[in-house]
C-alpha cells in the first residue's frame, strides 16, 4: 500500500515537471502602446529573437530570463524602453511538487519569467518615467525606421 502511494506521488512529481511551461508557456502577448502619437513602428528584441509592431498593437514574443528592449520611431522621432525580466511564481509548483526536472525545464524554456503589459515607449522625450517595472533610457536618434507588421513572428537566427 505504501509502495503505491509513494508510485502515484513520484507520478504525479513527473507530470507536473514543467509547470510553468505547461500552465503559462514559452510565449507572452504584449501590448505596445506609444505617447504622445500612435503609428510608431516598434522593434522588440530579446535573447529569443526579434519582433515588430505598430502602434497600438500587440505582439507575442518568447519569455526568457533577458530583459526586454524596445525600441520605437515615428517621423524620426525614436524612444526606447527595456522591459525587465520578471521571475514567475508558478516555478514554485515545481518545488511543491517536487519536480527538480520541471524546474530546470522552465528556467531553461524561460517559461518562468514574465514581461510587464501594457508597455507604453515615450517617443522623444529622455526624461520620461519608466514603465512599472521596467527602465527608461535615453532616446537616440535612427535614419532607418525597423520593418513593421500587423502580426509578429520571431526572426530567423
Amino acid at each position: 500500500m505504501k509502495l503505491s502511494a509513494f508510485a502515484a506521488f513520484a507520478a504525479l512529481g513527473v507530470a507536473l515537471s514543467g509547470c510553468a511551461t505547461i500552465v503559462e508557456g514559452t510565449t507572452q502577448s504584449l501590448s505596445v502602446n506609444t505617447v504622445p502619437s500612435d503609428g510608431a513602428q516598434c522593434t522588440l528584441t530579446n535573447s529569443q529573437g526579434i519582433w515588430y509592431v505598430t502602434t497600438p498593437g500587440s505582439v507575442t514574443v518568447h519569455k526568457t530570463k533577458t530583459d526586454l528592449d524596445v525600441t520605437c520611431n515615428k517621423d524620426g522621432t525614436t524612444g526606447h524602453l527595456v522591459a525587465a525580466s520578471h521571475f514567475g511564481g508558478a516555478t514554485a509548483g515545481n518545488v511543491i511538487a517536487g519536480g527538480v526536472i520541471g524546474l530546470g525545464v522552465d528556467a531553461a524554456s524561460g517559461a518562468n519569467y514574465h514581461y510587464d503589459s501594457p508597455l507604453t515607449v515615450t517617443l522623444g522625450d529622455t526624461s520620461a518615467a519608466p514603465a512599472p517595472g521596467s527602465t527608461s533610457a535615453p532616446a537616440a536618434t535612427s535614419s532607418a525606421a525597423p520593418a513593421a507588421t500587423a502580426t509578429a513572428a520571431p526572426a530567423a537566427k
